[in-house]
């Protein structure tokens, strides 16, 4: 899995940049088939911005962003949104596969 950061209008200090990792790397928890992570960090109007893109085989892509006062708070509210889209999605292609092998029949 790729992780890649870019910084827009800041420079990314060394701590956010381990913090964005630590969490990122987290993700592969929830969802498998993740391929790279894509993390922009940006300052407009005095308010942090960062936005997550993330893309998982079969050319699945989430994207979730967050504004905020704090840097570190808009990375928590980024990765909670894209972990509720990762469940979401596994969730949807567990349901669609069907009953397993010996499951379901009565004889």
């Amino acid at each position: 899995m790729n992780i890649r950061i870019k910084a827009r209008h800041m420079e990314a200090t060394e701590p956010i940049k381990q913090y964005v990792e630590s969490k990122a790397a987290k993700l592969t928890r929830i969802f498998d088939d993740i391929q790279s992570i894509d993390v922009t960090l940006d300052i407009e109007a005095d308010q942090a911005m960062v936005e997550f893109v993330v893309q998982a085989r079969r050319k699945h892509t989430f994207v979730a962003s967050d504004r905020n006062q704090d840097m570190y708070t808009c990375v928590d509210g980024c990765l909670n949104k894209i972990s509720r889209q990762l469940r979401r999605h596994k969730d949807k292609v567990r349901n669609h596969q069907g009953p397993g092998h010996g499951l379901g029949m009565t004889q």
